[in-house]
C-alpha cells in the first residue's frame, strides 16, 4: 500500500485546477507583456486571477503580486521592507520557516538589521508580552512570525499580534503558507502588512504563489526586468501557475468546512490509534490540540535505530517527514524542535494531511509504526 502523509510539504494538484490550467499551457500561451490578441488573452486570465484571489481575502487587486512561491513573497517583503522603510531592527522567532530565519539573519551578520527573538513557551506559542517589550524598547521595527507552524501546527493569534504591532508603528509580515486555503483570512480585519502564499500547499501547481502588500507599504522591486506586476517583479509571468492558484484557492475554500471537518475527525483517529499502539508516544507543539488540523508532530520513545525511522517507512511505501521538506539533504535535525527545547534524542515524525487522505490510510500506518516498535523492544528486551 502507498501512503502519502506529508502534505504540509506539498499537496496532490486538484483535477479541476489542472483542467483549469490546461488552455493555458496548450491554446493560450501568448506572452501576457504582448499588445496582440495572444498577448491579450492571456493578461486577461492573470488579472481575472489577481480579481480571484483578492476577492477571497477582502483586498485590492492592486495589493496581490503574483511570485514564484512563499520563498520569494517572504524575501520580497523582508528585503523590501529592511531597504526602502529605514527599519534597522527585526523580531522574529527560532521556530521560522528557512525563507525567513535564514533572510533576516544574514541581514543581522553583515550588520544591517539588529535582530531579535522573541520568547517561546515550551510548547513553541509565541510570547505577546515580550514582544511588546522588544517593539517598546526598540525604534521602528519589522515583524515577522508565521501564521501556521508547518512543523508543529501552532497557529500565531494573528490579529492580537497585528494589533500589537499597529501599536508600535511596526511592519508586520506573516508567512501564511500553511494557513491560506485552509482558513477564511479577511485581511481587511487583520492590520497585516504582507502575506506570503505558495499554491502548492492547498492543491494548486508548485513554482508560484504570491505576495500580498498593503497599499501603504511602499517598497522597491526585488527582481528587475521587464517592469511585470506593476513594476514590482520582472520576468514573464507563470501563466498557467497564476491561473492555476487562483482555482485552487477558489475550490478550497469553496470546500473549506468539509474538508476540514473530514480531516480533524482522521487527525483525531490517528491519535487515538497511536496511543492505543504506542503508549509512549507524545506529540510536539500544539498539534496535537488547536494547531494546524492539518498537522500532527509525534514524538515516539526512544530507539537505538532513530535515524531510520523515516527510513523504514518509505520502504513499508510511507510518506512522512522529519521536519520541513525545505530543509531536506541536511542532517542536522529539525531547528524548529530544537527551538522550543525538544527531547531530540526521541524520534520526531510529522504526519500532514489533506482531503485525499483516507482512513485505511491511517491505520496501515499506525499499523506498521505498531510493528517498527515491537521489533525494535523484542530486540532489547
Amino acid at each position: 500500500m502507498k501512503v502519502y502523509l506529508d502534505n504540509a510539504a506539498t499537496t496532490p494538484l486538484d483535477k479541476e485546477v489542472l483542467n483549469e490550467m490546461m488552455p493555458y499551457m496548450t491554446e493560450h500561451f501568448g506572452n501576457p507583456s504582448s499588445i496582440h490578441s495572444y498577448g491579450r488573452k492571456t493578461r486577461s486570465a492573470i488579472e481575472g486571477a489577481r480579481k480571484v484571489v483578492a476577492k477571497l481575502l477582502n483586498v485590492s487587486p492592486s495589493e496581490i503580486f503574483f511570485t514564484s512561491g512563499g520563498t520569494e513573497a517572504d524575501n520580497m517583503a523582508i528585503r523590501g521592507s529592511i531597504y526602502d522603510l529605514g527599519i534597522r531592527h527585526a523580531v522574529t522567532s527560532k521556530i521560522e520557516h528557512h525563507a525567513v530565519l535564514h533572510t533576516l539573519e544574514k541581514l543581522a551578520e553583515v550588520g544591517i538589521i539588529k535582530l531579535s527573538f522573541v520568547d517561546l513557551s515550551d510548547k513553541g506559542h509565541v510570547d505577546l508580552i515580550h514582544l511588546e517589550q522588544l517593539l517598546k524598547n526598540n525604534e521602528r521595527s519589522f515583524v515577522s512570525l508565521m501564521h501556521g507552524n508547518n512543523e508543529i501546527g501552532n497557529l500565531l493569534p494573528i490579529k492580537e499580534t497585528g494589533e500589537i504591532c499597529s501599536a508600535y508603528n511596526a511592519v508586520f509580515h506573516s508567512d501564511t503558507v500553511q494557513t491560506i486555503g485552509h482558513y477564511p483570512l479577511d485581511l481587511q480585519k487583520i492590520k497585516i502588512d504582507f502575506a506570503a502564499c505558495s499554491a502548492h500547499k492547498f492543491h494548486g501547481p508548485k513554482g508560484v504563489g504570491f505576495l500580498y502588500k498593503s497599499g501603504s507599504m511602499k517598497i522597491s522591486p526585488m527582481l528587475y526586468g521587464g517592469g511585470q506586476e506593476r513594476n514590482m517583479r520582472g520576468g514573464t509571468e507563470n501563466l498557467y501557475g497564476i491561473v492555476g492558484l487562483a482555482k485552487a484557492l477558489e475550490i478550497s475554500l469553496r470546500d473549506r468546512e468539509q474538508n476540514q471537518m473530514k480531516i480533524l475527525e482522521l487527525k483525531k483517529y490517528m491519535i487515538e490509534q497511536l496511543r492505543a499502539a504506542i503508549p509512549a508516544v507524545e506529540f510536539n507543539g500544539s498539534s496535537e490540540e488547536k494547531g494546524l488540523f492539518t498537522v500532527l508532530n509525534v514524538r515516539f520513545p526512544h530507539t537505538e535505530n532513530a535515524e531510520m525511522l523515516l527510513f523504514n517507512l518509505d520502504i513499508a511505501g510511507i510518506a512522512a517527514s522529519g521536519g520541513s521538506a525545505c530543509a531536506s539533504g541536511t542532517d542536522i535535525g529539525s531547528h524548529v524542535l530544537r527551538g522550543i527545547g525538544c527531547d531530540v534524542t526521541k524520534p520526531s515524525v510529522r504526519f500532514s494531511f489533506s482531503k485525499y487522505t483516507e482512513k485505511a490510510e491511517i491505520d496501515y500506518t499506525v499499523s506498521k509504526l505498531k510493528e517498527l516498535f515491537r521489533v525494535n523492544v523484542s530486540i532489547h528486551s
